[in-house]
């Protein structure tokens, strides 16, 4: 009888995993103390909800069209340049930013110019990214990346504070010169990335890397044929359609909220909120660990699903320490949710048409939060901003029973497999 070797377990930590890694962590810290900021700049400059929705919109707007029109191009060109291309647009333009503010011109449309551009970069850099990085690691350890992903992630919301203490203080220049300097780091971090990007030199084998409208019609048709022959991949981003829809209008209305509601109320709505994102930030660092037990991951995300709907559909009628022991709880469940989802469906598709799927998810996600946010800054002149956060999460849950609860058989065969 021959001895068997037990075989090693595939290191995670490769030199391309550890750049894309820190590139990530350095453009996320940058942004996190930026967008708060600009945020509060805007309420504080124009003082309306509907305005601020407004603004938001702006960004949503060409982020939901951007993934749907890269994706067929992500599937047949260097995701790594883009990336990488992105990210050096993204220097140049908060650096823009930041001199048209210290010249003086300091403009609601200015800032909403911005915005658009922001959103059609991040529209096509995320679908480049989600793309990109499966690729980056290495067999048997997607949970473990994505549980990496998510807990980075997490983290640099601790910026927050940071971010208004200096907005309160300085101003907004330095937080945009920062940003200006972060994404500049990360874009030439990763240009050394080395992994080579098979899909492409396919493409480039088969003669299929031509543009053109015809060329992406036929793409788009493509991915579009997939996802709908994909039964359970469809009723997954249809769910997240409604979940990212009921984000679009809980973000609206919530920061409003806490300022009306609390004396310094962006402080308490930093401590209710900080809450989630330290429960994501353990919940990552204990699925880097822990495993998922596979023939489970379905029932998990559904009942993960229905309670997050039911935790934040009701917490703003509790006292504060109430609202943060629920938060906590819901980022738990919401880091959950996402290792499930991200590694799963990334595993299942494969690496040629990740651009066509990641693109028509992304695309989806967007016009729900679009939608949320319009739908929420028309509601505000006639309910209140409490009544419009249990709408929302009703729709979400409404959502999770009939997508998720009835296509069981076809969302399991995505979620219960090994990762």
């Amino acid at each position: 009888m021959e001895d068997t070797v037990p075989q090693k377990p595939n290191p995670l930590w490769t030199r391309d995993f550890i750049i894309i890694t820190l590139g990530s962590v350095v453009s996320m810290l940058g942004s996190t103390l930026t967008w708060f900021a600009m945020d509060l700049m805007v309420l504080d400059y124009t003082g309306s909800t509907p305005l601020f929705a407004l603004y938001g919109m702006v960004y949503m707007l060409p982020n939901a069209l951007a993934p749907v029109l890269a994706g067929p191009f992500l599937d047949r060109f260097s995701r790594k340049k883009t990336i990488y291309t992105l990210d050096f647009i993204t220097a140049g333009l908060f650096a823009a930013l930041a001199l048209f503010l210290a010249a003086g011109q300091f403009r609601f449309g200015i800032l909403a110019a911005a915005n658009f551009l922001l959103g059609a970069i991040g529209g096509i850099y995320t679908v480049a990214y989600d793309s990109f990085y499966p690729l980056l690691i290495s067999e048997g350890n997607y949970q473990k990346a994505y549980s990496v992903a998510s807990t980075l992630e997490t983290l640099t919301l601790v910026m927050v504070p940071v971010s208004t203490l200096i907005y309160k203080t300085l101003g907004i220049l330095p937080l945009l010169w920062i940003n200006t300097a972060t994404f500049l780091a990360a874009a030439v971090m990763e240009t050394q990335i080395r992994t080579g990007e098979q899909y492409v030199e396919d493409e480039a084998k088969e003669g299929r890397q031509s543009a053109g409208l015809r060329r992406f019609t036929a793409d788009f048709r493509e991915g579009m044929v997939y996802l709908a022959g994909e039964k359970g991949l469809l009723a997954i981003a249809v769910y997240f359609l409604f979940s990212s829809l009921t984000g679009g209008m809980t973000s609206v209305v919530t920061l409003p909220y806490f300022r009306r509601a609390f004396r310094d109320g962006e402080y308490v709505y930093m401590l209710v909120w900080g809450m989630s994102s330290l429960a994501r930030a353990v919940g990552g660092a204990a699925h880097y660990r822990l495993r998922l037990p596979t023939e489970k991951k379905y029932s998990i995300a559904f009942l993960v699903y229905i309670m997050i709907s039911l935790l934040e559909g009701g917490y703003l009628f509790f006292p504060v320490p109430w609202m943060m022991g629920m938060m906590f709880l819901s980022g738990m469940l919401g880091v959950t949710s996402y290792n499930i989802r991200i590694a799963s469906t990334q595993k299942y598709v494969p690496d040629g048409k990740k651009g066509r799927f990641n693109g028509v998810f992304g695309t989806l996600s967007t016009v729900g939060m679009l939608l949320g946010q319009a739908l929420a800054g028309g509601l505000s002149a006639v309910l209140g901003e409490r009544t419009i956060v249990v709408i929302a999460n009703a729709l979400c849950l409404g959502a999770a029973v009939v997508c998720i609860g009835g296509n069981r058989r076809e969302v399991s065969a995505i979620y219960n497999r090994q990762v």
